[in-house]
């Protein structure tokens, strides 16, 4: 068995066609045939059903896609880290929509500066951030948790080999338009909010509550529109009398010039940390990462019990 024979198959299984395959892989599709039957021989399955009408894949076949898919993105990763340039160092950290987090990262580039090193940054949905963590990568994952889903997320991060640092717990805080007509109050409850729509980053097909960053108790967000980016969550926010849930923290950009945080009558708290591969040592880079970062949310909780009181 070949990685070539492995991406052969997939390409196949993504176009369900051996002549679509051969041209997306600029070969002929006899080699592609005869590399894929090969595969099948040495695995003692059928990965494909082919008839006149043409081809469909098997229920082994579509077990084998998967593993196949998993061994490439391996396979991808170590390519990605090891072969980015010659003495070239790698941060790669991936997270929950945050405005302060993305700024953390600036700050950490233009420190160490462009030269010799390659950066990546990704704000995603959640079970990406934990997919990305644990196939490596990224090094550092930035998320938010909740009463309400950190035992299920207790359970994740230790099938998939990961550990999560809480650095500081903050009241949860309503954003919202500087022209809502609930802006300007000192705390907003869930009963007044029922009537406007809730901006919630979409979670893909994983749908469940518990992959929502946005936090929930037993309440239920009535109205919501999902949105995919924080850039447009904002611009909506801006436009529209709608609401989006946080920490209350705005860092200082021209994006969130026309935005307000309200508190939320709520007993529940936002648990602001990062994950991380159990047993991984950190980069330089990425622990430089997190010295900001730590200061940053334990300043930033700082703050906002000063306002409280």
């Amino acid at each position: 068995m070949t990685l070539m024979q492995l991406k052969y198959a997939i390409k196949v299984s993504e176009l369900n066609s051996f002549n679509g395959a051969a041209k997306a892989l600029f070969m002929s599709q006899s080699s592609i045939s005869t590399a894929i039957k090969d595969l099948e021989e040495e695995l003692g399955i059928n990965i494909f059903n082919r008839t006149n009408h043409g081809i469909s894949i098997t229920s082994e076949g579509a077990e084998f896609i998967h593993y196949a898919r998993n061994i490439l993105l391996q396979v991808n990763a170590l390519e990605d880290r090891y072969t980015v340039g010659e003495n070239k160092k790698r941060f790669s950290i991936t997270m929950h929509h945050s405005t302060f987090a993305t700024r953390i990262f600036s700050d950490v580039v233009n420190e160490f500066g462009l030269a010799g090193y390659e950066y990546s940054i990704y704000e995603t949905q959640t079970d990406k951030v934990i997919e990305d963590l644990e196939k490596g990568k990224s090094e550092l994952g930035i998320l938010y948790l909740s009463e309400y889903n950190r035992r299920y997320y207790a359970r994740l991060f230790k099938e998939h080999g990961l550990e999560f640092k809480v650095l500081a717990e903050y009241d949860v805080y309503v954003y919202l338009g500087k022209n809502h007509p609930l802006a300007g109050r000192e705390s907003i409850s869930l009963n007044e909010l029922e009537k406007y729509p809730c901006l919630i980053f979409d979670q893909g097909n994983n749908s469940s509550f518990y992959f929502y960053e946005e936090i929930i108790s037993a309440y239920q967000y009535k109205n919501i529109i999902r949105t995919s980016d924080r850039g447009t969550t904002i611009n909506l926010l801006s436009y529209l009398n709608g609401y989006s849930v946080g920490i209350g923290i705005l860092t200082e950009t021209d994006s969130t010039d026309n935005l307000t945080a309200v508190r939320l009558e709520t007993d529940e708290k936002i648990k602001v940390g990062y994950l991380l591969k159990s047993g991984v040592n950190l980069t330089e880079l990425g622990k430089r990462y997190l010295e900001i970062f730590t200061e940053y949310v334990k300043s930033g909780q700082k703050k906002t019990e000063e306002e409280k009181s």
